[in-house]
Formats: C-alpha cells, sequence, structure tokens
C-alpha cells in the first residue's frame, strides 16, 4: 500500500482531525493526496489550522471545520480560501476556542458524550455553536458550560519517525496530536523515516503514539513540507507564498501535480 491508497482509506463525509499545530508538522503530504483524490464532504478537525485546511476548502473537499484557529501567523497573513469558502457558504465554520476542540476531543477519548469548559462562561460561541450549551451542576446547584464530544474517523499526523508497526516518535512539542490519536477511529502516520522496531523497543519510552492506535503508517521524507518538521526542516515560505497565490482549480491541479512524484515514489505502507 502507497500514500494513494492509505488516503483512500479516508471516506467523503469523514470527521478527520489533523495534527500539527499552524505551519508546523502538518501531514501536507497526505493533505495533497486527499485533495487530489477530490475527496468529498470532510468535516475538519484542528485546534490552530493553516494551509492544510486552507488546501481542502481550495480543493472543495471540505463540508465543515471546528477549530479554534485557522490562519497562516503573522508573516503569512490569513487563510484566504477557507475565508472565501466560508463566506461563500460552502463550507460550514463551527466556531471554538482552541481549548473547547482540546475539550470535545478529551470527551472522546474518555468515551462519554461531553466535556465542562469552565473558562466558557461568558460567549457569543454558547449561542453560535452547536456544540455548546449549559447544565446545572448537579453538585453545586451552579451553571457550567459543556461542548460535545468530537470522535473523528480519522486522524492523519506526520511524525520525524515510526517503525513498520507503527509505533511513532514525535520530537516536541507534541501538539494535539497524541489526544487526536487517541480520540479517533481509525490514525494514519506519516513518517520522516522508517527506523527498525528493535531500535524502537531499546528506546520505547520514546514513543509517543504506539502501534496498536496506528492503521497505517507510510514513509514520506518532507512529508510536512512546505511547513516545518523539527528539527528536520524549516518552513518554506516561498513554497507558502506561492501557493496562496493560486486562484484558480488549473492552477491548483498544476501545484499539486508538482508534488505528485516526491510525495508517491516507491513508498509503501508497512
Amino acid at each position: 500500500m502507497k500514500l494513494k491508497e492509505a488516503a483512500m482509506l479516508i471516506e467523503d463525509g469523514s470527521i478527520l482531525a489533523i495534527g500539527g499545530n499552524v505551519l508546523h508538522r502538518a501531514p501536507m503530504a497526505l493533505v495533497r493526496e486527499i485533495a487530489r483524490q477530490k475527496k468529498k464532504g470532510l468535516k475538519i478537525v484542528k485546534t490552530a489550522g493553516a494551509m492544510d485546511v486552507d488546501l481542502l476548502c481550495f480543493a472543495g473537499c471540505v463540508q465543515s471545520v471546528d477549530a479554534g484557529f485557522v490562519s497562516y501567523e503573522s508573516k503569512y497573513s490569513l487563510a484566504n480560501h477557507y475565508r472565501y469558502a466560508v463566506q461563500n457558504g460552502d463550507v460550514q465554520a463551527n466556531e471554538h476556542a482552541c481549548y473547547t476542540v482540546i475539550s470535545a476531543l478529551r470527551a472522546a477519548q474518555a468515551g462519554i458524550p461531553f466535556m465542562p469548559v469552565k473558562g466558557l462562561v461568558v460567549s457569543d460561541l454558547i449561542e453560535q455553536n452547536d456544540y455548546f450549551t449549559k447544565i446545572t451542576d448537579p453538585f453545586s446547584g451552579q451553571g457550567v458550560t459543556v461542548v460535545r464530544a468530537i470522535v473523528p474517523d480519522v486522524c492523519i499526523l506526520h511524525v520525524e519517525e515510526a517503525d513498520e508497526l507503527g509505533n511513532a516518535v514525535i520530537t516536541p512539542p507534541l501538539f494535539e496530536d497524541v489526544l487526536m490519536a487517541k480520540a479517533s477511529r481509525k490514525v494514519i502516520v506519516t513518517a520522516e523515516k522508517i527506523v527498525p522496531t528493535s531500535q524502537i523497543r531499546r528506546e520505547n519510552e520514546r514513543v509517543s503514539i504506539p502501534h496498536f492506535l496506528v492503521s497505517a503508517v507510510v514513509p514520506v521524507e518532507q512529508g510536512a513540507a512546505p511547513c516545518s518538521c523539527y528539527p528536520c526542516y524549516d518552513i518554506d515560505g516561498r513554497e507558502i507564498e506561492k501557493f496562496k497565490a493560486l486562484k484558480t482549480d488549473e492552477e491548483l491541479d498544476g501545484w499539486l501535480k508538482s508534488y505528485e512524484y516526491a510525495d508517491n515514489v516507491s513508498r509503501e505502507v508497512y
């Protein structure tokens, strides 16, 4: 199985959690393949998104986004493809704080239907987002805001190292990757390199995500590019600006094709 086949594990209409944070360690090779396969109706979950969410919205793959933040950080400005998709009514934006996405995933991890969010007391989010409601604390009698669990069908992550079984090693910061993996029904990992399982066993304290959570692992060098993957490589600002300047579907198809060989050349899923 190659990267193309790994993307086929993601069905149209899936709730898709995407690892990494803003422009750091996003699984961009797999995101590009999802766009090439023209998946439809995806419900994206991410605490702080950027190019990954922007690209999938541009490609017409997205039905909704649950995120606390979608932007390219101050240097690269707004995620305009995402913005236009929301403004045009093509994508539903379910606004969160990053913490409420985390709380919704924690509820899913624990197998419970909702999670209290102490900090969300007075906010328009409670009225604007159906994921929130207020209940009465049975112990104190006071009101408390809760967020409904979000259970991703698939979680996609990029890591620095993994073995052929799927034991994944992430160089900190971990962001929400481990939480997403534990909350999701299925996990697909792309890795900068595959290391021997014997090495993982000698250094098992380095494992961030154990193999029994992982459905597929794909070796993809530069799998987060043009985002960063610390300590392997930094953000490629020129390529990000090039993507942000794309306007048409034809230009997007050309940009995706320019990465196709590097993303898919003779790489197998173990």
